[in-house]
């Protein structure tokens, strides 16, 4: 696991809280690794899930400090989502 990735995983379970997330989710840092939302919380891991969210480590560092809002990160090209948009609202208002 890269330190990038150690940090969005301590920083996307204080996000989350005891709750987790009601779904699954999966972010892709490119050249970093990826990264699992789902009712346990944040973990590193490639598993699959309802939608998967590829952004590069600096777009992604952004959003998780609240500097890029996620929708304008996709609306920007920045943030690619595949998968259940419905999940990625959701996990986009989580992140916000």
């Amino acid at each position: 696991m890269s330190d990038v990735t150690e940090a969005a995983v301590a920083a996307l379970n204080k996000r989350l809280g005891d709750e987790g997330f009601d779904g699954s989710a999966r972010f892709d840092i490119e050249g970093e690794g990826s990264i699992m939302i789902d009712g346990n919380g944040a973990r590193a891991a490639e598993e699959e899930a309802e939608v998967t969210l590829t952004a590069d480590a600096e777009t992604f560092q952004q959003i998780l400090e609240g500097d890029l809002n996620p929708t304008a990160a996709f609306m920007s090209g920045k943030l690619a989502v595949d998968g259940d948009m419905g999940q990625a609202m959701k996990l986009g208002a989580v992140l916000s």
